[in-house]
């Protein structure tokens, strides 16, 4: 039984066939495809068109380098990636350079575009779009509607500056400050929100030391902004101005009358803007101490800080002396002094004079000096107010002698530039420091500006504020006393007033514009000595020294011609008024005057001008009467008449005739002549020079000249001696024979003006 089931079951097995036949495989070979794959391969041929319709579309529409127009391009700034927006942006600037016509039409949907990227999430991004609106947009929309042009961007910037991401908001401020740099009127706009974003921003402290050259360009924009303010003038006169072209707003000049309400915002955030500069500045400080050398970043922001600190408490200044309120209170300015000084004594002025701490080369750092002089600079403007302590007074007054004397700055090439370049702010304020410091401290500070003003160069502009120096310390105003000969200014203003007619030689007319402001000095130097012996003393012995500025006679009789000569007029007759106020002018000067005068280059109306001064001079008493007509004399013999060219070989070599020139010459002298007095003496005094002159045989032009000088004077009968009459007699025959062959010159002589109708 049990073989007969075992048999049948295999029967049953080979009748149903094996369900799963197992299939040997060899290593290393591809295994094929199962049998129910799917084939996923798709084959396809080019269609080939004659033309495509999107190039037909854009058939005459402005198009960039890559063929999209200003939509598709405007569209692609919304992207999702970053890269498309940044090449979007670039595509936008190649398109309005190709096609400036476009900007035009469309410079507001533009605008209401782009300012979405103000806030950016990528770097690359923003810095594109400011670049497209620094170089591309806001250069060609200036002269448009700037009203809605900063409406539209201003609400976007705003909301960039208040973006969780530092990087955005220091951008927003970039972004602004190109704002204003081509719209100066939005800041007075939008003033007080501006500052408030600029003290929340700067409060976060924690970022200084790693994001200096971020907020480099925040405190660039907020120089720019507070600098937009009204402040004290001579501040920003005087300070060597960041930024050109810029200039008071509108809204904030002096004489628009404006309500203490429009100033009390501004007064309030900037109160709470100078405590945030001053703990931004000390954030720097240990930072500064800590290396040998003061790395840029750092000295930017430190830089910007500080002229930051000296806009915002210069405003507070201003609007004190111009009785406007700094307080809702009113215009007391009490409550201010204290709490401004107190920041700026206790937690500012504390940490000066800046340096290394481990510097132990004795090498300066430029850097250092340049800051150093910035916060001088504020302490000397402002120490009426703050009302600093005499330790503090004392360490200021040692670095001003020090910087003047070129001790704390290096003796390089490029040190000694910046030296020139940076000494001349503290300048201004050395006549107001020496009407307040001791003797003792006036002494050195006279002896160190001294220097300074001998040691620079004459066409420099330090030479040029130190002449302004010197003009406040010379030219005193009603409040100002003279000082006495024991006084130590006095023996340095003798100095000064020596050093001119030199300094006014060297520049000789390769710099008018400095001679001219030499010139104006010793005009008023002039005005002022005729109150002051020791100064009128003083004023007539630089004529000595001034002849070489008129003229010069080389050996051999040769005349060399001074500055004077081509200097513009404006400089010549600040030099001619000048004359005037010599108390006596002695022959060696009018010599020089005089040879000045004859020179073919000057000008008919300075020759005029010159007869016109020395004469009124004269009248004063201020020429003896004998050297006032030599000096005429000297014009009408000396005076080189130029005749017409009748025949001239070359037109170029033609000289135009001055014989019109001397006719007019002959006119003056002959009618300053007739004013000197009594007519016979001053013939008495004339007639044996002018006969001796005529005996000499001048040409014919000048003898003309002197005859009528004669004639003018002479009466009749004639008041000539027998001698003189018998000299001219003899003269007369040969001046008349000469007059018939020159034609020209017998018109001048006997005709309308000349010797026969006198």
């Amino acid at each position: 039984m049990a073989r007969s089931k075992a048999a049948s079951s295999k029967k049953q097995q080979k009748q149903r066939g094996v369900d799963f036949k197992k299939i040997k495989r060899k290593l290393g070979r591809k295994l094929p495809p199962p049998k129910n794959s799917t084939n996923t391969e798709i084959k396809s041929k080019a269609i080939v068109l004659p033309e495509q319709s999107v190039a037909s579309e854009k058939a005459g529409l402005a198009v960039s380098k890559k063929g999209l127009t200003l939509k598709e391009l405007l569209q692609q700034t919304s992207h999702h990636n970053a890269k498309v927006r940044k090449d979007a942006l670039l595509g936008i600037k190649d398109l309005f350079q190709r096609y400036p016509a476009e900007l035009k039409l469309h410079r507001y949907v533009v605008i209401e575009k782009l300012r979405e990227r103000i806030s950016d999430n990528d770097k690359v991004v923003r810095e594109t779009l400011y670049q497209l609106l620094k170089s591309v947009i806001f250069p060609a929309c200036k002269e448009d509607n700037q009203g809605q042009f900063v409406s539209l961007m201003m609400a976007y910037i705003f909301n960039a500056m208040t973006h969780l991401a530092f990087d955005v908001r220091l951008m927003a401020f970039k972004f602004f400050d190109l704002v204003v740099q081509y719209y100066p009127p939005s800041f007075s706009l939008y003033a007080e929100k501006i500052l408030q974003n600029y003290e929340d921003i700067l409060r976060k402290n924690q970022c200084y030391l790693q994001d200096k050259g971020k907020l480099k360009s925040a405190f660039a924009g907020l120089v720019r902004c507070l600098s937009l303010l009204p402040c004290n003038k001579r501040s920003i006169e005087t300070r060597e101005k960041t930024f050109t072209g810029q200039g008071i707003l509108h809204a904030f000049e002096p004489d628009v009358p404006t309500e203490s309400a429009g100033f009390s915002p501004i007064n309030d955030k900037l109160k709470d803007l100078v405590p945030v500069l001053v703990n931004c500045f000390q954030e720097f400080i240990p930072l500064v101490h800590s290396m040998l050398l003061l790395d840029t970043q750092s000295f930017d922001c430190m830089h910007y800080i500080l002229q930051s600190i000296d806009l915002a408490v210069g405003f507070f200044v201003y609007g004190i002396r111009q009785g406007k309120p700094t307080l809702h209170g009113g215009p007391d300015g009490a409550i201010w002094d204290q709490n401004i000084s107190s920041v700026l004594l206790k937690r500012f002025f504390n940490v000066f004079p800046l340096n290394a701490t481990h510097n132990l080369s004795g090498k300066f750092d430029d850097r250092f000096f340049i800051l150093n002089i910035l916060i001088a600079e504020i302490f000397l403007q402002y120490s009426e107010w703050i009302f600093p302590p005499a330790v503090l007074l004392e360490k200021f007054l040692e670095f001003i002698e020090d910087a003047l004397l070129g001790k704390i700055c290096s003796d390089t090439r490029s040190g000694k530039a910046i030296w020139g370049k940076h000494v001349l702010s503290l300048l201004p304020f050395i006549p107001k420091l020496l009407r307040q410091v001791a003797s003792d401290w006036k002494f050195r500070l006279l002896q160190a500006f001294t220097m300074t003003f001998e040691d620079c160069s004459p066409e420099s502009s330090l030479k040029l504020a130190c002449l302004s120096a010197i003009e406040e310390m010379l030219v005193p105003t009603d409040e100002m006393v003279c000082p006495d000969a024991s006084d130590p200014l006095f023996e340095h203003q003798i100095i000064w007033i020596r050093a001119l007619p030199v300094l006014l030689i060297l520049l000789d007319d390769k710099h008018p514009s400095s001679s001219q402001i030499v010139l104006h000095l010793l005009l008023r130097l002039g005005q002022r000595a005729c109150m002051n012996s020791s100064f009128a003393r003083e004023y007539d012995n630089i004529q000595y020294s001034l002849s070489k500025f008129y003229s010069s006679c080389q050996e051999g009789g040769e005349i060399c011609y001074g500055p004077f000569v081509r200097l513009p007029r404006d400089s010549q007759e600040l030099s001619i008024c000048g004359l005037y106020y010599f108390s006596y002018l002695d022959k060696l000067s009018l010599k020089s005057i005089a040879s000045c005068c004859l020179c073919p280059e000057l000008e008919p109306f300075v020759l005029f001008r010159i007869i016109e001064v020395l004469h009124s001079s004269f009248n004063d008493g201020h020429i003896l009467i004998a050297d006032h007509m030599s000096f005429f004399i000297t014009l009408l013999s000396r005076f080189k008449v130029f005749p017409e060219n009748i025949y001239p070989a070359v037109e170029n070599d033609v000289k135009i005739s001055n014989r019109g020139t001397f006719k007019s010459l002959t006119n003056a002298v002959c009618s300053c002549l007739s004013q000197m007095g009594d007519d016979s003496l001053v013939f008495q005094i004339l007639e044996k020079v002018i006969l001796d002159q005529l005996l000499s045989k001048p040409p014919l032009d000048n003898a003309c000249a002197m005859l009528r000088m004669l004639v003018i004077l002479d009466s009749k009968p004639t008041s000539l001696s027998e001698q003189s009459i018998s000299t001219l007699s003899n003269y007369l025959s040969g001046y008349l024979i000469d007059v018939v062959h020159e034609p020209q010159a017998s018109e001048a002589c006997i005709g309308r003006d000349g010797i026969t109708n006198n």
